[in-house]
């Protein structure tokens, strides 16, 4: 884990390439105290372990079903309307990551997916630790910088090199040179300036907190904590599937949500835990 020094951080962005209907402005300065988070997602590593050591059984695994990315319509899965580039496979889950016929041989140090919130908060229980609210998570993003629209700056791609793994070229086709689709290795890009690593791009991490586009407007700016009660709860940091032309939901100041049952091929999540409950 790492720690996060905590104090004041301004949090939020007016950004206008941003989206004011999900709640991501006005900026407002937010104190937080000192907490540790994982410097990467969870894998499939971990999870694993996880789940031999304690029988846990994910929400997609007791539903036979969850969401896969598939780019076109597929025979075996309910399509989503709004979204027609997902489908509803049966037999997919954190093991079958793209259906019963896949596994996850060779994606040990990728982030774990198809987990749903659920699932999450009983990894953290189980690790002793808990899920992020979402003001830890865009502190331990932002790396120490003020209003940098990505973890390591203003500029996406800076001296040409990429630093995240989102969609490139035309969604949902593939030019030549872009990297492969899915998930990559959670140290695939270097680390921000807290030396949190994958706060932008590859899978949305699931926050503690409820959604609300407008809670913030009226909550404590200490240790600021989501509404008590929704219907969903707050994903951050984008992921491998988002574009440009319609999810530039990797920046920091964005920020998305999903009911808390749900799971798909691109949410995982990352931990914390409160810097005074670590034993020296």
């Amino acid at each position: 884990m790492v720690e996060i020094p905590g104090g004041i951080f301004r949090m939020g962005s007016d950004d206008p390439l941003g989206f004011p209907g999900d709640g991501e402005g006005p900026i407002r300065a937010v104190r937080l105290d000192p907490f540790l988070i994982d410097a990467t997602a969870v894998t499939n590593s971990s999870y694993a372990r996880f789940v031999e050591e304690s029988g846990y059984v994910t929400d997609a695994e007791r539903l036979s079903w969850s969401f896969v990315f598939v780019g076109e319509t597929r025979e075996d899965g309910a399509v989503v309307e709004q979204a027609p580039w997902w489908s509803a496979i049966h037999g997919a889950d954190w093991r079958h990551p793209s259906g019963p016929s896949s596994d996850i041989s060779g994606l040990a140090d990728h982030p774990v997916v198809h987990v749903s919130w659920h699932d999450a908060v009983a990894y953290a229980r189980w690790a002793g630790k808990r899920l992020p609210t979402e003001a830890e998570w865009e502190c331990a993003a932002r790396g120490g910088l003020d209003q940098q629209r990505y973890p390591w700056g203003n500029a996406f791609m800076p001296n040409g090199a990429r630093r995240c793994r989102i969609w490139e070229g035309p969604f949902p086709g593939r030019e030549p040179g872009a990297p492969p689709a899915g998930t990559g290795p959670v140290r695939e890009f270097s680390p921000n300036g807290y030396g949190v690593y994958g706060m932008a791009g590859n899978v949305w991490d699931w926050c503690a907190d409820w959604f609300d586009p407008g809670h913030h407007l009226f909550a404590s700016r200490d240790n600021p904590r989501g509404p008590v009660t929704g219907d969903r709860r707050v994903l951050r940091g984008g992921s491998h599937l988002c574009h440009p032309s319609y999810c530039n939901r990797y920046r920091v100041g964005a920020r998305s949500a999903s009911t808390p049952d749900s799971s798909t091929g691109h949410i995982g999540f990352r931990c914390v835990r409160d810097a005074r409950a670590v034993v020296q």
